[in-house]
């Protein structure tokens, strides 16, 4: 009990509430502390519309958009995927009444002192970690049979209902843009699906970001890229935060209140032989307003071994990365010491 309450203890959503000072395991280390709340560009990344992608006469032109989009950038805008506007406004709301919440309401689905699932914050796993200044509630989707229901809201009355709909809808769009990526390297369609598995993990982060009063020193969620195959990210409708790093630049993510932003994470890098990449991104924090988003993680079956495609190995393409199981397993212990994971199966 006593890692339990050290972890509500911490809720940032009460410091916030209470003007609390932060403490200093939330000041950003490293070059770029100090400036992180300096203006940046904005991104102009595809938007990808899965209409167009299924229509015949079409389905090149945004295949070609889709391949560019992800050796760029490694991410895009999603629209036409079959949830209507008033849908995706229905989970944010369950989000933000979940949040809203008074603290013993929400201390009912507390994560455990080892563990990632439930509602809480960063898990503490070394004295020099820089905590993230965001509360989450993570929860696990698929299999359905691992799911741990008393992590699952009975409050709002329709969240759990509005999840599994919503969730069900992503899986069929992941498993639809794993063919369409494969297409677009000329390979066979189900050369990324086969290598994800019929028993995927898959899991909902719903991520609630308070006003920050150092802006400049803490970040919602520091740098890092996924180690999912794909990544889903249903944006806050009014307030920016996601930054993605690239050239050693940050650049904003613009919102589009009806599109879904699709990044590709460490997984289906290796499964391109690094000709999709993983972006590395980040999430500002801000003084004025707090900010709800929820991220949809698609994570290959963890007994399945991930590779680069056979057909994308050559004389002048060597394969760039190990053969790897559980990647996961081993994300982890990287991404908390501030290493990119990846780093550790190039070859």
């Amino acid at each position: 009990m006593a890692a339990m309450a050290e972890l509500i203890s911490n809720s940032v959503q009460e410091m916030a509430t209470n003007g609390q000072e932060p403490p200093v395991k939330y000041f950003s280390k490293g070059n770029d502390a100090g400036v992180l709340d300096a203006p940046v560009p904005l991104i102009e990344i595809p938007v990808v519309d899965l209409g167009l992608l299924t229509s015949p006469s079409t389905s090149a032109q945004e295949l070609e958009k889709l391949k560019l989009a992800l050796s760029s950038w490694g991410c895009f805008q999603v629209i036409n995927h079959g949830m209507t506007s008033s849908f995706l406004d229905k989970i944010r709301e369950v989000s933000k009444q979940f949040f809203a919440f008074p603290m013993e309401e929400k201390q009912k689905y507390s994560r455990e002192a080892d563990s990632i699932e439930g509602y809480g914050n960063d898990m503490i796993l070394s004295d020099h970690q820089t905590v993230d200044w965001t509360d989450r509630l993570y929860l696990t989707i698929s299999p359905e049979d691992q799911r741990k229901i008393k992590f699952w809201p009975e409050n709002p009355k329709d969240f759990r209902e509005t999840l599994h709909e919503y969730t069900v809808k992503l899986q069929e769009t992941n498993d639809f843009l794993l063919r369409a990526m494969a297409r677009s390297l000329n390979l066979e369609e189900s050369c990324f699906l086969d290598q994800y598995g019929e028993q995927p993990l898959v899991t909902a982060r719903f991520n609630f970001y308070p006003p920050c009063p150092r802006p400049d020193r803490i970040l919602g969620v520091k740098p890092h890229a996924d180690a999912s195959a794909v990544t889903f990210l249903l944006q806050d409708k009014e307030v920016e935060g996601l930054q993605f790093l690239k050239d050693n630049e940050w650049f904003r993510v613009p919102i589009i209140p009806h599109a879904l932003l699709v990044n590709v994470g460490d997984q289906v890098e290796i499964m391109s032989n690094g000709i999709f990449k993983s972006p590395v991104h980040r999430v500002v924090t801000n003084t004025q307003r707090e900010r709800n988003t929820l991220a949809v993680f698609c994570i290959p079956e963890s007994d399945n071994e991930i590779k680069p495609a056979d057909q994308l190995i050559s004389e002048t393409r060597p394969s760039l990365y190990k053969k790897v199981k559980d990647y996961v397993s081993i994300y982890f212990q990287y991404y908390q010491q501030g290493k990119r994971p990846i780093e550790a199966v190039k070859i």
